[in-house]
């Protein structure tokens, strides 16, 4: 607001103690504040001596305005209005992953959406999240809002501007990130109408700069033995840099996160201190994002890390910035371990668990990809206990994006005797393409080994016909777990093959029931429900070999795949049943998001020991 100098009568008020705006921060009125203005895309003014009424008498009309917030800019559209939601998808490039809404108050949200006391209590927090909530019956938004989903992100208005907006008799405006696909959002005028101009018909926009740019946070809830609570799966404007505390002092260290779901953390004292979400670091935007980051959070907190914590994957942008620099010693930290210390700090405990690590992608010490892990750990160490049996990765990345690849893989690998075929989502296609995807299979060439419990979730997905192309992160398994019905509590086996070293974790005996319940014409609601119950069955089984191997009863569970409401809730009540105490998380992302607290703690054990560069394993 420097740029914003009081009026003679803002002064007079700001210097009179008898008034009640004596000392505001910020004072200012319509003569000396900040002005609004709405441009086209050539930043020509719209005729208008009200532009926000004029902005919602053109959203009504159907058009996109780019609106300036508190963190960046929105992509608004009337939520109601299909054929304006359709081309604000197709304009941002974003097929099908959820748009978030923002409805004028609790009682408006009621007419499309069904909220616990719980939930209206954190949509009208002064944090003013997106919450994810169940959809009305009927729902009477767009079905292009939120397609194949039973919830919908939604927020109240949280500036001025965005009350003022509301006001214009909308049932709900689709809110969405500023941005094209993964790119951070746009905050500055001239950037967005470069990068968005595309996108909008319309700029919302003011003069007040946003100096650094701040995502919407996103919570959902979900049902443990009757009881709601709460986790936060982006952490951002509203939550940050609000501090975790911690039990013992530590010493200041920088974290710089992972690739996907960046955040960063520095330490000090008994106090670690998360960023708000940075984003996806394959983007130029966002690798300057993660810069003035690092360097806003030290200024504002005097914090001087003495070490840097990073991913161990060699191919990280955050590790290449770690390895560039030369001041400060770097402390290489395995992803899963950092998970698993990420749920330990938040909830106060050093002492050595096992840890449950479930998602898409970690480097793993033996040069593979982890993600199904089953951890002995602690602070200073960890050990891997059980694992998924390792499937190949047919094409890599690509095996993500058409996760009818991983159902290959899985089928091919486990199954064999040409088992692969015999789910629809397999024949249908091409002969060509599923005999190149067997070539990667049998051949091993682009076609890395992974233990992903992600994977196996897209390859169900697939192989029940619920996803067979992905177009965002993680769309394959959060269909999958939509499509249940939770109507049986049946699962599915697993082996376990005991040995010395970890156990190997194979899924035929479920793949082989997944089959026999398609060919008996079983539903795909209840055949995901029922692998749903099978992975915390799996979990719950894993856990009690390792307590009488490691005499321990206390388990962690974090990682993408807990963002599963259900597994998450099936897994916790099931651990509960079996005598084990569980730690989950709440206020750290389980996500990538919540990785740098865990990569910090790690490295301050190790820099106790040593202060010399060193691979955290």
């Amino acid at each position: 607001m420097k740029t914003f100098p009081m009026c003679p009568a803002c002064r007079e008020e700001y210097d009179d103690p008898s008034d009640r705006r004596f000392h505001a921060q910020p004072n200012a009125c319509p003569v000396c504040g900040p002005q609004v203005r709405l441009v086209d895309p050539s930043n020509r003014p719209v005729t208008t001596d009200d532009p926000v009424a004029e902005c919602a008498r053109l959203l009504r009309q159907g058009s996109i305005v780019a609106v300036k917030g508190l963190g960046g800019f929105h992509l608004a559209a009337d939520a109601t209005n299909s054929t304006s939601v359709e081309r604000l998808r197709r304009l941002k490039s974003r097929e099908e992953k959820p748009l978030a809404v923002m409805a004028p108050d609790p009682e408006t949200i009621r007419t499309f959406a069904v909220i616990s006391p719980g939930e209206e209590a954190l949509l009208q927090s002064a944090a003013a999240p997106i919450v994810l909530v169940a959809k009305a019956d009927p729902f009477p938004l767009s079905p292009l809002v939120a397609p194949h989903n039973p919830s919908i992100g939604v927020m109240l208005p949280y500036t001025p501007l965005h009350h003022l907006l509301l006001r214009g008799n909308f049932t709900a405006l689709v809110m969405t990130s500023g941005n094209l696909r993964d790119e951070p959002i746009a905050i500055d005028n001239a950037e967005a109408l470069r990068r968005l101009g595309a996108c909008a018909d319309y700029f919302l926009m003011h003069d007040r700069d946003i100096y650094l740019r701040n995502d919407d946070s996103v919570l959902k809830t979900f049902l443990v033995s009757g009881t709601r609570k709460e986790v936060v799966t982006r952490r951002a404007r509203g939550y940050t840099p609000q501090p975790i505390f911690l039990q013992e002092e530590v010493t200041p260290l920088l974290a710089l996160g992972g690739e996907m779901k960046n955040t960063i953390c520095l330490t000090r004292g008994k106090t670690a201190f998360l960023s708000q979400h940075i984003g996806e670091m394959g983007y130029r935007e966002t690798y300057e994002h993660f810069l003035k980051t690092i360097d806003n959070l030290k200024r504002i907190l005097t914090i001087e890390p003495r070490a840097i914590a990073c991913d161990l994957h060699p191919g990280y942008a955050t590790t290449g910035f770690a390895d560039a620099q030369k001041e400060l010693p770097v402390f290489k930290v395995q992803h899963h371990h950092a998970h698993i210390v990420s749920c330990l700090a938040e909830n106060q405990v050093k002492e050595r668990v096992i840890g449950v690590a479930f998602d898409g992608t970690g480097f793993g010490i033996d040069g593979t990809v982890w993600g199904g892990e089953f951890l002995i750990a602690d602070y200073g160490s960890f050990a891997r206990a059980a694992h998924l049996t390792p499937v190949p990765l047919p094409g890599g990345d690509q095996a993500i994006k058409k996760p009818w690849r991983m159902a290959l893989s899985y089928l091919a690998t486990f199954l064999g005797d040409r088992g692969y075929e015999n789910p629809e989502t397999i024949q249908k296609q091409s002969s060509h393409d599923r005999e190149m995807v067997l070539k990667l299979i049998r051949t091993g060439f682009n076609s890395p080994l992974t233990s992903s419990m992600g994977r196996l979730f897209d390859a169900i997905s697939a192989i029940l016909g619920v996803c067979e192309e992905s177009t965002y992160e993680g769309q394959a398994a959060m269909e999958l777990e939509m499509a249940m019905d939770n109507g049986t509590e049946d699962y599915y086996d697993f082996l376990y093959k005991e040995q010395e070293g970890p156990y190997s974790i194979n899924p035929s005996p479920l793949l082989k029931g997944i089959c026999s319940d398609l060919k008996d014409s079983k539903s795909v609601g209840y055949i995901s429900t029922k692998f749903h119950n099978s992975i915390a069955a799996m979990i719950v089984a894993v856990c009690l070999r390792l307590k009488e191997r490691c005499r321990l009863d206390r388990v962690a569970l974090s990682g993408g795949c807990f963002q599963n409401g259900y597994l998450l809730s099936q897994s916790i009540s099931k651990l509960r049943e079996a005598g084990f105490t569980v730690l989950h998380h709440q206020n750290v992302p389980p996500n990538d998001g919540g990785i740098a607290l865990g990569q910090a703690l790690i490295a301050n054990e190790h820099f106790t020991k040593t202060r010399d560069k060193k691979t955290c394993v």
